[in-house]
């Protein structure tokens, strides 16, 4: 199964970050997406382009949506003909396999 059939799963304080070997083989499937550090917390983050304001509007309502359905919600900047996506887990302080399902299907949508 891809990621971007994934569900994701609730996410709980205990539950296990990436691996190294996870983050690797997962972001086989997510090329354009690179892992930054921000405030100390691995984060996924991929900056979409777009024509107009407009546009970059409505994508951020699908990942909205999409969030939502996942239970899982990323961090949206949404500027004229860009929008930023970042996907971590906030009670881990870091990467789970459910910031890669959501990234995959961030990337669903800007097909």
């Amino acid at each position: 199964m891809t990621l971007q059939q994934g569900r994701c799963e609730a996410c709980r304080k205990d539950a296990p970050r990436a691996t190294p070997e996870e983050r690797s083989l997962w972001g086989q499937e997510l090329p354009h997406w690179t892992v930054e550090q921000e405030h100390g917390v691995d984060q996924l983050v991929r900056v979409f382009t777009f024509g107009n304001f407009s546009q970059a509007l409505d994508f951020t309502l699908r990942v909205g949506q999409m969030a939502d359905e996942q239970n899982h919600h990323p961090s949206i900047l949404t500027e004229w003909g860009k929008v930023t996506v970042r996907w971590w887990t906030h009670v881990l302080g870091g990467l789970h396999r459910n910031d890669y399902i959501c990234a995959a299907k961030s990337e669903l949508l800007y097909a």
